[in-house]
């Protein structure tokens, strides 16, 4: 999918969010307050949101405008317009 610097920075996110998903699963286990909770939540889900974006924005790159099947399909400014898109739903 990704060079090897590409693979590991996003390897490197998915461990960082296991740890927020491992933080959430001790908060419950230590009844924590739904405060806590709530804000262990919102930060895996950010990371989650975050790696998602990367990765969709990488198949829009590389993988729907430099489909040869369908050349020009996506130019350079509709790839972004449809990433901005994209990201701007899922936040």
């Amino acid at each position: 999918m990704h060079a090897n610097k590409e693979k590991a920075k996003l390897l490197a996110r998915v461990r960082r969010i296991k740890g927020q998903v491992e933080a959430l699963e001790r908060a419950f286990e230590a009844e924590a307050d739904s405060e806590k909770i709530l804000h262990l939540i919102a930060a895996a889900r950010g990371g989650i949101s975050g790696l998602m974006g990367e990765v969709v924005e990488h198949h829009i790159r590389h993988h729907l405008a430099d489909d040869p099947a369908q050349p020009g399909l996506l130019t350079p400014e509709a790839q972004q317009a449809l990433i901005d898109i994209f990201n701007s739903y899922i936040k």
